[in-house]
């Protein structure tokens, strides 16, 4: 059981939560400061979790299953869950079945209007799985759906949207799209044998990394429209200058050259920026209203 279980989490890479889940919380926060003066409830927190949770996990557990004959043909991926006959089909779509519950139940219990967006959601999560089949701006799509934790958040405290709630979403897509872009370098030679679309695939590698770095600039001079839109003050201000320093290091340590670090620049940078933004966000407030 626990070994099934270990396949499970491999399978929606849960270390990967720390890329959305940190913003999720710190749209949690910022809204529920913004609008309502106070921060989210611990229930909040837990529902929105529970509602990350179910989201990812439906996410992977549908892309899986619709990429599994890509997958098998590519040596980097042939090892997952089930084109290395580890999981069955009809397992996932159980587990992508009860993840979808999961998120439906969250919404249902955060506010009316997260359950009526929750559709769009679903479809970006169904969307984003084929776009690689027909466009190279599949790392917008999945920039735009991950883009959905901290708008997801901001709705599920607050139950309205605003344009600071829309200004920190687009801030978050083109960061994910930035490091997408960079992940998706792996796969260059890949994707273009087998015709799958991809910014490194349609650019090569080195206008790829200098898309990603100008995705990255927008995710910059959105952090800095937070600061000046909301009540934000010095200690959300370091934590941009920290981010800031995280995504110049993050693409330094890449070049045409030389991708031997590109795990470090895709994972741990990211991790370390996201979890970086929400801490210091959530210190900020904390001061200031408590």
């Amino acid at each position: 059981m626990f070994k099934k279980i270990g396949v499970f989490l491999e399978m929606i890479k849960i270390e990967h939560t720390l890329f959305a889940l940190p913003f999720a919380f710190m749209g949690a926060i910022l809204g529920s400061v913004v609008m309502n003066g106070h921060l989210p409830s611990w229930a909040q927190i837990g529902w929105i979790l529970m509602a990350m949770f179910g989201a990812r996990s439906a996410a992977f557990g549908l892309n899986r299953m619709i990429d599994q004959v890509i997958d098998k043909k590519n040596p980097r991926t042939a090892g997952r869950a089930i084109p290395a006959g580890l999981l069955k089909n009809t397992e996932v779509i159980v587990f992508t079945i009860i993840s979808f519950v999961l998120l439906f139940w969250a919404a249902y219990e955060l506010s009316s209007l997260a359950l009526k967006l929750l559709p769009v959601a679903v479809f970006m999560l169904v969307f984003y799985s084929y776009t690689k089949r027909f466009t190279w701006l599949c790392h917008l799509v999945l920039g735009l759906t991950l883009g959905l934790a901290p708008l997801g958040g901001w709705v599920a405290v607050t139950g309205s949207m605003d344009w600071t709630a829309v200004l920190l979403y687009v801030t978050v897509a083109f960061w994910t799209a930035g490091f997408d872009v960079i992940y998706a370098i792996q796969d260059m030679e890949f994707d273009q044998k087998e015709g799958l679309y991809s910014i490194p695939a349609r650019f090569g590698l080195h206008k790829s990394l200098l898309i990603a770095r100008y995705f990255h600039v927008v995710t910059a001079v959105g952090f800095v429209f937070l600061f000046f839109v909301t009540e934000l003050s010095w200690w959300y201000f370091a934590g941009m200058v920290i981010s800031y320093i995280i995504l110049f290091y993050e693409h330094y340590i890449l070049s045409p050259k030389d991708m031997s670090k590109l795990q470090t620049s895709f994972f741990t940078m990211n991790s370390v920026l996201s979890i970086a933004v929400f801490v210091f966000t959530l210190i900020d407030l904390v001061v200031q209203y408590y």
